[in-house]
């Protein structure tokens, strides 16, 4: 089978946002997703919402934006539809946040959203996919042709520690600290078919691969691989999906622009006759699990003879490298927010101040909803860090 790629028209950008929405007195997760989405004015025929949508728990919604060219403009493609989220789910006594997961509510209490791909999802995996409550963020960067797709992919795999430990945030699971940065990544990644994307050089040999999982019914449509980073023939884009939910519109304007930017780095070597680097899938899994455990503080291998070097170090002088790129993409500003959340602290690091001062997980749930409405970063002791 021909897996047919509906090109994009160069380094275009969707962003997929998975939000928690939160039980204004209990600070617990809410399972109302189809009540709220239900209320949202903008509704088709079907009762889709062209920019939010359910996702496998309904403690969550998704928001999606369209076909943007921008990171200033995928932003306020998200800022006008989430205006008309907050709008509706107070109306319902919910308050929106993002996490990579809640600090305290239990998986065994959700419920799962009234989508039939999702309960047969449930049926074929059970326990691994019942406790599936995490939030992620999804960035698609359009590319133009299929042949560039997998070169790609195997080149961003070797950041894939960066964009984790940039965007961890979740540090806490069923009320308790696990000691992970990244307690999300483990969680999802116990489903099949997830984890680094195999390292497939070329288009053809992913296209027998699709095949050969299709025959053996290990997958039923390319849609059930769930690689941290894979390419999206329907979107003409290759999807970056290894970063936890964030939760400020500062850390998905970063987030998009390192994308962006990686993908447009990438996608102009190869026009230059470039061979793109391809770590092997040793490499790529050690450093994922340095991540997820140690965030920014990992200390990563930067070759295969085992060479080492800190990650903070590492995201700085990368950043450095794409500085030029951003100019030329109009997202320089978004992407020195790397430099923010270097001196600030991720999301994980910030989740855990708060506690250390407060001794109270439900202060961490309150800082998570304020660091979303207010687009700031919560830092105790450090004054309001606005904008």
């Amino acid at each position: 089978m021909t897996i047919d790629w509906n090109a994009s028209r160069g380094a275009t950008l969707g962003v997929e946002w998975e939000l928690q929405l939160i039980d204004a007195e209990t600070r617990l997760l809410r399972q109302d997703a189809a009540k709220v989405l239900a209320g949202l004015p903008g509704a088709d025929e079907s009762g889709e919402h062209p920019r939010l949508r359910h996702e496998l728990m309904q403690s969550t919604v998704e928001v999606v934006t369209g076909i943007c060219s921008t990171v200033g403009e995928a932003k306020a493609d998200l800022a006008e539809t989430i205006t008309e989220l907050q709008r509706t789910a107070s109306e319902h006594d919910i308050l929106l946040a993002c996490a990579g997961t809640h600090p305290a509510s239990d998986w065994r209490d959700a419920k799962m959203a009234p989508i039939q791909r999702y309960a047969e999802l449930v049926e074929q995996m059970q326990w691994l996919a019942r406790r599936v409550q995490t939030f992620g963020v999804h960035i698609h960067v359009g590319l133009r042709d299929e042949s560039r797709a997998m070169p790609i992919v195997n080149a961003l795999a070797a950041y894939l520690p960066h964009f984790l430990a940039l965007t961890a945030s979740s540090p806490f699971w069923l009320g308790h600290d696990t000691g992970l940065a990244s307690t999300r990544s483990v969680v999802f990644g116990a489903l099949p078919n997830t984890g680094p994307p195999p390292s497939l050089p070329d288009w053809t040999r992913f296209e027998e691969y699709m095949n050969t999982l299709l025959r053996a019914g290990t997958i039923r449509s390319i849609k059930e691989v769930w690689w941290d980073i894979r390419p999206h023939p329907d979107f003409g884009t290759v999807e970056i999906r290894m970063s936890d939910g964030v939760p400020t519109f500062r850390e998905i304007g970063m987030v998009a622009a390192l994308a962006q930017c990686l993908v447009q780095l990438f996608d102009t070597q190869l026009d230059r006759g470039y061979r793109l680097p391809s770590p092997p899938p040793w490499l790529v899994k050690d450093n994922k699990w340095r991540a997820t455990r140690y965030g920014l503080d990992a200390i990563v291998i930067t070759d295969e003879c085992g060479t080492t070097a800190p990650l903070r170090d590492e995201v700085y002088e990368l950043v450095r490298e794409l500085e030029p790129v951003a100019w030329r993409l109009g997202c320089a500003e978004e992407l020195a927010v790397t430099s923010e959340v270097l001196e600030r602290g991720a999301s994980y690091e910030r989740q855990r101040a708060v506690r250390a001062g407060n001794g109270d997980l439900t202060a961490v749930v309150d800082a998570l909803v304020t660091e979303f409405a207010e687009d700031r970063f919560v830092v105790p002791g450090d004054g309001d860090h606005g904008r």
